[in-house]
């Protein structure tokens, strides 16, 4: 298929999709009952119940996650949990192997570790695939909500030629935040969080996906600030739920670390917009193999055909996901909890 062929399937984008509301917000019982368990599990931890306190981030997250999805599916009749299984069931292994990507940059930047994660080998694991695999979930999520709540609508700007002067200039800047904190981790570790969105949005232009870039020369830059709004709003999410929690993650960055909100430094939360943004550039990315689809698009997701190939990249991922656990246990987990059961009342 001609570029501009592909190009003109792959003009959707979180803005571009409009359904009627189907009721009044709030009103469907999987909204009452998502957000009424949320509240639980707060009370729950105000209470110190201990298992919930253990595991409060997980606990939290999850049923986030739930009650947006439960929103936009009152306000739309979509969503990934109801009708879009199939598209979930490759942004969850996305997402798992997207972050196992920053796991590793970690390792050698060493800006977080994990305390008081548990000491049975396969719970602790299994904590890390949940939480991981629902990154991209919980911010596309979030960002679709924005939209139809109706942020942002009248963000419009001046037309771009369609140029492409600005290849060049990107995967330099990409090439150079992906490779620049490995060389000097202490300086340049904040450009992670845009490195692939400067490497792979000249791509995703130029195969016709969708791209940020094509909707700037629309006169458009709305779905670049839902996604920095939904970044920002999952990443202080994070870190409220973080602290609360007895497992968790403390950050060391370096030379501003005394200076933070919740466990998170100051101008680390900088980095969640970014990471927002970069990592809707990488899911793109990886929907260019898709042609007519995206996660994204209101039409069903295509059957998963080549169940050979699935299967193998379904055992390789987990190949990796052992390795990197593996890595992460060593080297970025500062203390292990005991991993005893027990209920107490404060």
């Amino acid at each position: 298929m001609p570029n501009n062929e592909i190009s003109a399937t792959r003009k959707t984008n979180i803005t571009q999709r409009k359904s009627p509301p189907l009721g009044r917000f709030g009103s469907s019982r999987r909204v009452k009952l998502t957000l009424a368990i949320l509240v639980l599990f707060h009370l729950l931890l105000v209470l110190n119940i201990y298992p919930v306190k253990k595991a409060f981030f997980p606990l939290a997250w999850l049923t986030f996650i739930w009650f947006v999805d439960s929103v936009i599916y009152e306000r739309t009749g979509q969503s990934l949990y109801r009708t879009g299984r199939r598209k979930l069931l490759l942004l969850v292994p996305c997402s798992l192997y997207f972050w196992l990507v920053f796991e590793l940059y970690n390792i050698v930047l060493k800006n977080w570790e994990y305390v008081m994660v548990p000491d049975i080998l396969p719970v602790r694991w299994l904590g890390y695939m949940v939480c991981f695999s629902t990154v991209l979930l919980a911010m596309f999520e979030t960002a679709r909500l924005f939209d139809i709540l109706g942020m942002f609508k009248s963000s419009r700007v001046r037309p771009l030629s369609g140029s492409r002067g600005w290849y060049g200039p990107f995967v330099l800047a990409g090439v150079f935040s992906l490779v620049s904190p490995l060389i000097w981790p202490k300086v340049f570790f904040p450009f992670i969080w845009v490195g692939f969105t400067f490497l792979l949005e000249p791509l995703n232009h130029a195969l016709g996906g969708v791209s940020i870039m094509r909707q700037r020369e629309g006169g458009s830059l709305r779905t670049l600030w839902l996604l920095l709004a939904s970044g920002a709003a999952c990443g202080l999410l994070w870190e409220v739920w973080n602290y609360w929690a007895i497992t968790k993650w403390a950050y060391v960055y370096p030379a501003v670390i005394w200076l933070k909100i919740f466990e998170m430094p100051v101008l680390g939360y900088i980095g969640f917009p970014l990471f927002g943004v970069e990592s809707y550039v990488m899911m793109n990315t990886v929907y260019l193999s898709f042609h007519k689809f995206h996660w994204e698009s209101p039409e069903p997701a295509p059957a998963f055909r080549r169940p050979i190939l699935i299967a193998v990249a379904g055992i390789l991922l987990l190949i990796l996901c052992f390795g990197v656990f593996h890595l992460i246990d060593r080297y970025s987990v500062l203390s292990f909890h005991p991993s005893e059961i027990r209920f107490r009342v404060r």
